[in-house]
């Protein structure tokens, strides 16, 4: 499992090193990202954070939230994207969901969701591997 973080014991800095988290979550904290959006971030979620932070620094976005709004699809059905960002910009709220694979349940809600918000835009972020060229595949909905 990729979530790392516990909130009544933190894991230690060789065991959050040893993880491969510690670097990217000192990299966030230096650049202002506020510590209770960290700790139940994964790694990926915690990469594209980073790049949301230098987005809103830029001026390109005015607010990101990790997991900030949830959405109701059916009864007893919910959808929570990662994030929820407000452009500077352009169409207003975008939902951007963070993936290193995809399960069957969770591309169905985020279709669903397009679906039954059109007025929002969502949008699935797969980190790319390095021998691939790095960065990531967009794909929007």
């Amino acid at each position: 499992n990729a979530r790392v973080r516990c909130a009544l014991r933190p894991l230690s800095a060789v065991t959050m090193a040893a993880l491969g988290v510690l670097a990217v979550d000192a990299e966030l904290r230096s650049l202002g990202v506020p510590m209770h959006l960290l700790p139940r971030m994964n790694k990926l979620e915690s990469e594209w954070a980073m790049i949301l932070e230098a987005r809103k620094r830029a001026g390109e976005i005015t607010w990101y939230g990790f997991e900030a709004i949830k959405l109701r699809l059916a009864d007893n059905t919910y959808y929570t994207p990662d994030f929820a960002v407000i452009k500077s910009y352009g169409h207003g709220l975008e939902f951007h969901e963070t993936k290193g694979f995809w399960r069957d349940d969770a591309r169905v809600k985020i279709k669903v969701a397009a679906e039954m918000f059109p007025f929002f835009k969502f949008y699935a972020l797969k980190k790319k591997r390095k021998k691939d060229g790095g960065g990531w595949d967009i794909e929007g909905f």
